[in-house]
């Protein structure tokens, strides 16, 4: 096999100067997830390594034709890189020409992942949040909670934040950057109580084998819209009754893992009825909506498609 010796790495610096906007990336998921309806773009599921010891590995798959390409992304959860001085989670996207099997270019997987999983929360925000948003909830304070903040600041009317994490760091780091962003903010003392008003909230908690869920959606005030990128593992699962509406990521993706993001029941439909219009996100203001989700590869082929077309214009 013949391989060009000059493979593009784009790393998290590169990815970063692209200029890659909160609506280029909604607008690249809505395309990809209709072209995932009409067949053109295929997505298996993700698959999960649980080694004893604590540690996530995950690889998701999904490809399209036009234009060629296929992406994996390849990712490592371990808690024990804290005392490394390294994230918690690192990761690498592979991508190749769909039709040839040929590499086309490698990128950073961190910044992937971080700037497509508040795409997807962008995505089902922009169907299933009050326009009128103007109070942010996060429930963790890392580079997701960073990561959404910026997405929803250009989408909704925001004037506060209110903050519930464990690192000093980066709760630090968030009310630097709501400041930055023009919004006030409060440290609360416990999720519950930082939900409690809220009319966007964010999740992302730290995946861990040992959790125990200590967030009810039954205190959520009316109107509410809630992301979770932590597959609901703060949640209380049986609170879930108090949503009106909650959407998954991915129907058939669900049904092949045997532990639920929630029980079926509770389940409204996936991102891809949501898009589709197959359901409403939201019927009145008042309604409380959820979106929870494990991470949908065609979330990452829609961003490395993105980031690879406008490294190549540029």
């Amino acid at each position: 096999m013949s391989i060009a010796p000059d493979i593009p790495y784009l790393s998290e610096e590169t990815l970063a100067g692209l200029g890659i906007t909160t609506a280029d990336v909604i607008d690249s998921i809505e395309a990809l997830i209709r072209g995932s309806a009409e067949g053109t773009v295929w997505s298996a599921p993700k698959a999960v390594i649980l080694p004893p010891d604590g540690r996530y590995m995950m690889a998701a798959l999904a490809a399209m034709d036009k234009p060629s390409l296929l992406a994996v992304k390849t990712v490592v959860l371990n808690p024990r890189n804290s005392d490394r001085g390294l994230p918690q989670i690192n990761g690498l996207v592979t991508m190749l020409d769909s039709e040839t099997g040929l590499p086309v270019a490698i990128a950073d997987g961190n910044w992937i992942t971080a700037v497509r999983t508040a795409g997807l929360s962008a995505v089902a925000a922009k169907h299933m949040a009050n326009p009128d948003a103007a109070v942010a909830a996060f429930i963790g304070c890392g580079v997701q909670a960073a990561s959404h903040l910026r997405a929803f600041a250009g989408m909704f009317p925001l004037r506060k934040v209110k903050l519930f994490g464990r690192g000093q760091a980066n709760i630090d780091g968030m009310c630097k950057l709501a400041e930055e962003l023009g919004l006030s903010s409060e440290i609360c003392g416990t999720g519950n109580e930082a939900m409690a008003d809220a009319d966007l909230i964010v999740t992302s908690v730290t995946y861990s084998t040992e959790f125990v869920p200590f967030l009810d959606a039954g205190g959520l005030a009316p109107g509410c819209f809630a992301t979770g990128t932590d597959i609901a593992a703060p949640w209380i699962k049986e609170s879930f009754s108090a949503f009106d509406r909650l959407a998954i990521d991915d129907l058939d993706q669900e049904a092949a893992l045997p532990n639920k993001l929630a029980d079926p029941k509770h389940v409204t439909g996936d991102l891809s009825g949501l898009i589709l219009g197959k359901f409403k996100g939201r019927e009145k203001a008042s309604d409380r909506t959820a979106f929870i989700f494990r991470g949908h590869a065609l979330g990452d082929l829609a961003l490395a498609a993105l980031a690879f077309r406008k490294y190549s214009e540029a």
